[in-house]
């Protein structure tokens, strides 16, 4: 007998998908965005999206699981990681002191993702407003090739880099959520 969960999907299209066409709340009606700065917000925003969908449904037990020891990396720690993340992308962008760390020194993000709904909560609430903050601030440098902050990095290279740091722990993600319940990505 094994304790590993059975492999599912709630998908019925597509049985290798996360979620039927129709339901994915990532699928727009019509063309996808002209230009490149829409384009990459569009990527950006669906990556964010994605990580929210790996984590629904869970309770806080199973979003705190680290199911690939010795490694402290569990689903809520990915959220809390990513607020942070979007508050260092501030950090980037701007000429001021840099903004404190949300939860304490390096790793402390994925330390702290223990399982309690109040850490939940607290982490979904921080990785909304981090995202709602990063993207208030990106909305001030419309021009992707503007150079900004003390490293003066692209817009473009932010937005690209943001878009690579989503869609690679997005596939933690899909990994965590399979040893977790057996839910499949796609």
């Amino acid at each position: 007998m094994s304790d590993q969960p059975a492999r599912w999907t709630q998908a019925t299209v597509y049985p290798d998908m996360w979620a039927d066409p129709a339901d994915d709340p990532r699928n727009s009606e019509g063309p996808s965005p002209d230009g490149e700065l829409a384009t990459l917000r569009d990527f950006l925003t669906d990556y964010r999206l994605t990580l929210r969908m790996k984590c629904e449904g869970l309770d806080a037990e199973q979003l705190a699981r680290r199911s690939v020891p010795p490694s402290t990396m569990s689903l809520l720690g990915l959220v809390r990681h990513l607020a942070e993340v979007e508050r260092d992308w501030r950090n980037w962008i701007g000429d001021a002191e840099p903004l404190p760390k949300l939860y304490g020194p390096r790793d402390a993000d994925f330390d702290g993702a223990v399982a309690d709904q109040a850490v939940v909560d607290a982490a979904f609430a921080d990785l909304a407003r981090e995202q709602e903050a990063t993207d208030a601030a990106l909305a001030a440098h419309p021009d992707l090739g503007e150079r900004v902050g003390k490293d003066a990095l692209s817009i473009r290279e932010m937005l690209v880099h943001a878009i690579e740091e989503y869609a690679r722990h997005c596939g933690h993600a899909d990994l965590l959520r399979e040893c977790v319940d057996g839910r499949v990505g796609q």
